[in-house]
């Protein structure tokens, strides 16, 4: 066939999909009529990513199973907004990691609500006046990120999805290499990249700022200037991507965790984070974890904070594969829960696939 014709074929095929996507969006209607009178939740991790592994099962190429995931992502998120108008706070501004991990779990249709803290984002979620908020647990380089593990200390949120994000620094300018004298970013960012930056712009002034947004918005004003940011904030602020992953260590991952209200169902593949308190005594953590181990119950995380109520008072949250429902999980918790001085399950959710990492 010559260009045209398969140029034919091809729009013979978009129309199909245009009616398949209106016929799909027409069913989601009628079981959002279904989610109201039950008072159910219009966002269903459980239901999202069973969807999307039984496609990548079905996908035969040539799209990529990366690809599948992000079409079907834009395709949710489209759908969910007839459904409801789905509110996602996040650490402002706009344009900077956070964004770009939420953009990935919610799609470009929901409303997205920048806020400057992490008490925000909790407590705009816990009043109902957000549906859900978007906040980083851990960095595969940096360690966790104790606000927000201090906040699920005295919230009632729920722990209903994570996403894995690749943070990949970019230096983004509208001016040759060989013309920057000022570059901004955020400290940790100059600080991931200090090896490029000495070896390349030896002679430039690092300058830090709130965010690798603001920094991107400066870049965009002053003559001279460049910006490690987000490949999100070269689109929004019309900048140059000059040079791509120029942090000096190749796997900087960030974990975040998606809180809501509601308790999400198994899905066969799943974690659950918990938190408590030991009793005061000799062995007590050893006898907490105990049961884990007699049990086979892989351990993915634990850490110890503050208790923020007596002084060298401490508290563990520990990540665990499994699902609460589950008889096995549900079982070894509650022998947990008997013999810790505080217990609380933070939520159980999907595991955040692999194909996310990139």
């Amino acid at each position: 066939m010559n260009m045209d014709e398969l140029r034919s074929r091809i729009d013979a095929l978009d129309q199909k999909v245009l009616e398949c996507l209106n016929e799909r969006a027409r069913y989601a209607q009628q079981i959002a009529q279904l989610k109201r009178s039950a008072d159910a939740p219009f966002y269903v991790p459980e239901r999202e990513k069973t969807v999307l592994e039984k496609l990548t099962e079905l996908n035969q190429g040539p799209l990529s199973e990366t690809a599948i995931r992000s079409i079907y992502r834009e395709i949710m998120s489209a759908i969910r907004a007839l459904e409801k108008d789905i509110s996602v706070a996040f650490l402002g501004p706009r344009d900077t990691f956070s964004h770009m991990a939420a953009l990935r779990v919610f799609g470009a249709a929901a409303d997205y609500r920048p806020l400057p803290s992490f008490a925000d984002i909790f407590t705009e979620v816990e009043r109902g006046r957000i549906d859900y908020g978007v906040v980083p647990v851990e960095s595969s380089i940096g360690g966790s990120v104790s606000e927000t593990l201090d906040r699920f200390i005295v919230s009632h949120l729920k722990i209903i999805n994570e996403v894995m994000l690749h943070v990949t620094q970019n230096l983004l300018a509208n001016c040759p290499l060989d013309d920057i004298k000022r570059v901004y970013s955020k400290d940790n960012a100059l600080l991931q990249c200090r090896n490029w930056l000495r070896a390349n712009l030896p002679n430039a002034e690092l300058l830090e700022v709130s965010s690798t947004a603001e920094a991107a918005r400066r870049a965009a004003t002053e003559p001279g200037a460049a910006a490690i940011a987000s490949k999100l904030a070269a689109q929004t602020y019309n900048l140059g991507l000059l040079c791509e992953r120029i942090e000096d260590m190749a796997h900087n991952y960030t974990r975040f965790f998606v809180v809501g209200r509601q308790m999400v169902k198994p899905t066969g593949d799943d974690k659950t984070s918990v938190l408590l308190a030991v009793k005061d005594r000799p062995g007590a953590l050893y006898h907490l974890l105990l049961p884990f181990a007699d049990s086979g119950i892989n351990l993915t995380r634990i850490e110890s904070r503050p208790s923020q109520q007596k002084p060298w008072e401490y508290v563990f949250f520990i990540d665990l594969k499994g699902h609460v429902e589950e008889p096995e999980i549900k079982t070894v918790l509650d022998v947990v829960a008997e013999r810790a001085a505080n217990f609380k399950i933070l939520g159980s959710y999907p595991c955040a696939p692999l194909q996310q990492y990139d």
